[in-house]
């Protein structure tokens, strides 16, 4: 069979409001209007590379889910597997909101969530048929932050991915503890029960120790991270789980709010990557930049591209989202391979 998409994501989609000018929520006289979304963020970056990319979820019927929607479409993602809900009048159901404030000097970034009781944390078993859906499609991509909602989206992730396998899918899942949405200890038993079935993962330290147990060698705060210290960790992973090919991650080391050093790493089939180091990175947005990495994951393995290159191609292509507003990165692919190739950054006329 054919397949329609290259990658189908499946997670929950917040919109997310900014202060302005690195104000605080309370200074601001209006907010700037975007979407926060883990796995439709992978899928919007995936299609602008040049995937077929498709995204499932559920949304109330009511104008945050038709922004949502319309904004996903905007960037070539099929939304046709949403599911809506009709809006009850008051809120019961809900779409979910982040607020965010972006840090400048020694104040970091701050990220509210407003997102109980969201329409995607009631889905019930069989709403979403998992062996019509992921039959057309070669990758599929979720991350902790669905697991992590409601015991309800859990299931569904289990159920997803372990239908994924069973179908010969590919499969992607970015760690992505929040802490605001669960404890280490309930973490790690559900995380479990996903990694049998895992392609492709993505993490930090800080989440495969919150979320696997296995604990790096890292400063304070996870902020300086050898990349050695990340391979040891994602050796300890693979041994644990060898079903997984692919293992990576985005190392920051953040000198102030809007100044990073950047760079990728992976542990591709036994063979350790590093990607060259991009210093005093300036940022107009920090988010984002891991899902952009995620989405390369992605792009350079259905492309079958050198991991050399593959590593590469993240890191530029991660540190390109930084320089715009939003989650969503909007560097092309010509962009990426001149950055690669250390292009200079004179105005291009």
């Amino acid at each position: 069979m054919e397949k329609k998409y290259d990658l189908l994501s499946f997670g929950e989609a917040m919109v997310r409001f900014s202060a302005p000018n690195y104000a605080r929520l309370e200074q601001a006289s209006y907010l700037t209007l975007a979407i926060a979304a883990a796995e439709l963020n992978v899928a919007v970056n995936a299609s602008r590379l040049g995937l077929k990319t498709a995204w499932v979820s559920k949304l109330v019927d009511i104008w945050s889910g038709h922004y949502i929607i319309n904004k996903g479409r905007e960037h070539g993602v099929d939304m046709s597997m949403v599911k809506f809900i009709p809006f009850d009048g008051v809120g019961r159901v809900r779409n979910g909101l982040c607020f965010i404030e972006i840090g400048v000097g020694p104040r970091p970034n701050r990220q509210i969530y407003d997102r109980g009781h969201s329409a995607i944390s009631g889905v019930q078993p069989g709403e979403f048929d998992w062996e019509i859906i992921l039959q057309q499609t070669k990758c599929f991509h979720t991350t902790g932050i669905t697991t992590a909602l409601s015991d309800n989206t859990a299931e569904q992730a289990i159920t997803s991915l372990k239908t994924a396998k069973k179908l010969g899918v590919r499969t992607s899942f970015d760690l992505n503890y929040r802490a605001t949405l669960w404890k280490p200890e309930k973490a790690q038993k559900t995380i479990k029960e996903v990694m049998p079935y895992i392609d492709v993962l993505v993490g930090n330290e800080e989440d495969f120790e919150k979320m696997l147990g296995i604990k790096a060698d890292v400063a304070k705060g996870y902020s300086k991270i050898d990349p050695e210290s990340y391979r040891s960790v994602a050796e300890k992973a693979v041994e644990l789980y060898p079903n997984i090919e692919v293992i990576g991650t985005t190392l920051r080391d953040a000198k102030t709010g809007l100044l990073n050093d950047w760079q990728t790493v992976m542990l591709y089939k036994g063979d350790f990557f590093i990607s060259r180091k991009y210093e005093d990175l300036e940022i107009v947005d920090r988010t984002g930049g891991g899902d952009s990495f995620a989405a390369v994951l992605i792009y350079t393995m259905l492309e079958e591209k050198d991991p050399k290159e593959a590593i590469e191609f993240s890191a530029a292509y991660s540190a390109l989202c930084h320089g715009f507003l939003g989650d969503w990165n909007w560097a092309t692919k010509e962009e990426v391979e001149k950055v690669m190739k250390g292009a200079s950054v004179r105005v291009v006329r």
